[in-house]
């Protein structure tokens, strides 16, 4: 049965309960498509995502264990039963890196960090292939928010980049991706970068990890740290002609967590959706995106 008045932090704390570990101090570290709790006396994060990620979460739990066997700096699990069922939640635990004061990981570091996941030998673990656009699709027919016009802009323009993905050619072929790379989803442990938030792993062309960083120009991504992040991955797209494909399908899905939102009453969250589909109509690819 679904309890509707459990809050995101409601599902962290039973969840503790489950696992045995004090919830004493928890604190909001993010609420967006995930809502992020850190828990000081335990050193670990909670992560809240929707019971409908479950089967996702499982295999970035199994994924991030195995690619830590490997070598590759991940943000890991900690060794609990995971993910929890606590509906309409699905809830995951994970190691504390606490980060110092300053600027997080430039490009550059997740370039590296991208070239040597792609560089892996085959995992054992059976990955689903990437497929754009779904949850953004619910989301967008399902939405109390969205004009109507709004809504039948969002799906006819990813009907257009979808297809135009399907037709991709891939330089540099298909292979494990992580799906939702980008610096952000990057934290410093010492000195190097750890890369984090894998639940959108699966199977795709590798071209899709390398062009969320060049859609982050629409955040205030410079020239030099594209340079940058190309020169650590050893390949550079920005001349692939594929690649306003990918950045336009990245374009859209950035929609979905203020379509959720928005749906929720998130004042902030409607008028940063209405700004984004203003300048994606407009074809605008000079205004910044970034939340002030």
């Amino acid at each position: 049965m679904t309890d509707i008045s459990l809050t995101p932090q409601d599902a962290a704390r039973r969840a503790c309960a489950v696992w045995e570990i004090t919830p004493r101090g928890i604190t909001p570290l993010r609420a967006h498509a995930t809502s992020v709790y850190l828990l000081p006396h335990a050193d670990a994060v909670v992560r809240v995502s929707r019971a409908s990620e479950r089967a996702s979460l499982q295999r970035a739990v199994t994924l991030t264990r195995l690619l830590a066997e490997q070598g590759l700096p991940v943000t890991e699990p900690l060794d609990v039963p995971q993910p929890l069922g606590l509906a309409p939640y699905a809830v995951t635990l994970w190691h504390h890196y606490p980060q110092p004061e300053g600027p997080a990981p430039g490009p550059e570091h997740l370039g590296r960090l991208l070239r040597r996941l792609h560089r892996l030998p085959p995992l054992p673990l059976d990955l689903p292939p990437y497929r754009p656009h779904v949850s953004l699709r619910a989301i967008t027919t399902s939405s109390t928010s969205l004009k109507p016009l709004d809504r039948d802009w969002i799906l006819a323009r990813s009907d257009e980049l979808l297809d135009a993905y399907t037709r991709l050619d891939s330089p540099l072929g298909h292979g494990l991706i992580h799906g939702d790379a980008y610096p952000g989803n990057t934290l410093w442990d010492g000195t190097d970068a750890r890369l984090g938030d894998w639940d959108e792993a699966g199977t795709g062309p590798r071209e899709l990890d390398l062009a969320n960083t060049f859609q982050g120009v629409r955040f205030g991504r410079t020239p030099e740290q594209l340079n940058a992040f190309s020169s650590a991955y050893g390949h550079d797209l920005s001349n692939w002609p594929g690649l306003p494909v990918l950045t336009g399908l990245r374009d859209l899905h950035t929609l979905g967590s203020f379509i959720r939102r928005a749906d929720r009453g998130d004042t902030e969250a409607i008028s940063q959706m209405a700004h984004r589909l203003n300048t994606l109509k407009r074809d605008d690819r000079r205004t910044s995106w970034a939340v002030h």
